[in-house]
């Protein structure tokens, strides 16, 4: 057994201790020894949890002893964004406002990860209130990616997806609203999903439990970690209704059956904006692969998709309109010079144009789901650019501009609260290029299955040591 259990994928973890060739306490302790070997260079873990986690660690152990295994992840250790609730710890959304905010329930997916056996041990950070794509927190400071010190990590789960990157953890839970699971798979060479909306519960006691519309249909809570295989069991534990989320379900998620070959829509190009030449070109090597397989890939764009990409923003900035001035309030330097480039770069939205928007989106979700029909699964760039150089989005607001332009890619999924897995398929200027596997709403593990075979023949080599 390799002493660097810190590079192994969970699913090996959690063989390996139900198998009794390794303790849940040694596999603890590997990351805690990572964490203090290379935190220091990219500031992801922003609280370690070691003496709790250690006793449930000694808890695991003595159930496999007992001939008892809890779950799929028994033993595992576990990181958590730190704007999702575990109970006893501050839920802080990386800001001072909510260092001391104390939730006393557990977030359904924290209950159920622990409830298969996983060990929460380490919060990890985001970017003020989680409404930025470079992780820099007023309260922990700034995330760095690990492949390029001075580049992003992406946002709003930058903390999770270096973390992940640099074997601190080998799994880890992050949401959504607009690419916050996928923009940081993208930047860090890590894989993730973003559920359909109502697959996995969301229920948060802070900031408050009520959600206004736009985070009812567009944010989602999700898994990320180095592989598919462990994004696919980890969405399998997390899935299903739960009472504290009115609008979850019990879904009946599509799979891609035993050798089954489908069409494939590939779009190296989004429209709407530019793309990187080695983005477009990992997306192209991603859909040779896939026709390699026996998959029929078909170059084709889905309907009204650059009006997809204008109606996320209505909604997200109607929905947060009447919370401007507490939100410059609470907010970081940082945090608010992102805000107010948004808000001027997307004016303001009047209530009769926040009512058409609730309309177009709906006929554009019907248009797409028709699409789907003729192409189940659409290949995509996650970011049409790499990862930009850290604080690029605040420089000026040509820097927000480009910043909205390159992450064009990932709206329509949370417009439509449709699935998106992503994985890296390959590199474009020294940092990793994340694919996006995008489906019909409820055909999760179809986009996973699709990824896994995209990671299969182009996956990166992770975890790594962080690099200047």
């Amino acid at each position: 057994m390799s002493t660097e259990l810190w590079r192994q994928s969970a699913l090996e973890l959690a063989a390996n201790i139900r198998d009794k060739k390794v303790s849940s306490r040694e596999v603890l302790e590997a990351h805690l020894a990572r964490i203090e070997e290379v935190n220091g260079h990219v500031n992801a873990v922003v609280r370690v949890m070691a003496d709790d986690a250690r006793a449930m660690a000694d808890v695991a152990d003595k159930a496999i002893a007992a001939g008892t295994v809890h779950g799929v992840f028994h033993g595992v250790p576990l990181s958590v964004k730190e704007n999702i609730d575990v109970a006893g710890l501050p839920t802080t959304w990386g800001i001072p406002t909510f260092a001391e905010a104390i939730p006393t329930l557990d977030a359904p997916i924290v209950q159920r990860m622990k409830a298969a056996g996983a060990i929460p041990f380490v919060r990890t950070n985001l970017p003020d209130m989680a409404l930025r794509t470079h992780t820099d927190s007023s309260l922990y400071g700034r995330t760095k990616n690990p492949w390029i010190s001075d580049r992003t990590a992406g946002g709003s789960s930058g903390g999770e997806a270096a973390a992940l990157a640099t074997g601190m953890s080998p799994i880890g839970l992050g949401n959504d609203i607009g690419g916050s699971l996928r923009n940081p798979a993208h930047a860090c060479g890590i894989s993730s999903i973003k559920p359909s909306v109502g697959v996995v519960p969301d229920a948060q006691m802070f900031p408050m439990e009520a959600r206004g519309l736009a985070f009812q249909v567009m944010n989602t809570q999700g898994v990320m970690a180095r592989r598919v295989a462990d994004v696919r069991a980890g969405l399998n534990v997390i899935a299903g209704a739960h009472p504290r989320d009115p609008i979850s379900v019990p879904a009946h998620l599509t799979d891609l059956g035993a050798g089954e070959k489908i069409t494939i829509a590939v779009m190296p190009t989004p429209p709407g904006g530019s793309t990187h030449p080695g983005i477009a070109s990992v997306i192209r090597a991603s859909a040779d692969a896939l026709s390699n397989m026996g998959h029929n890939m078909v170059e084709a764009t889905p309907p009204f998709y650059e009006e997809s990409i204008q109606f996320w923003k209505e909604l997200l900035m109607g929905d947060i309109a009447g919370q401007t001035d507490l939100l410059r309030m609470i907010m970081g330097e940082g945090g608010r010079a992102f805000f107010d480039f948004a808000l001027e770069i997307n004016g303001e939205i009047s209530m009769e144009q926040w009512v058409a928007t609730q309309v177009g989106r709906d006929d554009i979700a019907r248009e797409w789901q028709l699409w789907f029909e003729k192409y189940p699964v659409l290949l995509s760039p996650t970011w049409t650019q790499p990862a930009y150089v850290f604080d690029a989005d605040i420089a000026d607001i040509q820097g927000a501009r480009d910043t909205f332009e390159l992450m064009r890619p990932v709206l329509p999924v949370n417009l439509l609260g449709i699935p998106s897995a992503v994985t890296p398929g390959g590199m474009a200027d020294g940092l990793p290029v994340g694919v996006q596997v995008i489906g019909a709403r409820f055909t999760d593990l179809r986009c996973l299955a699709i990824a896994e075979q995209i990671e299969s023949v182009l996956g990166l080599s992770t975890p790594i040591d962080p690099r200047p």
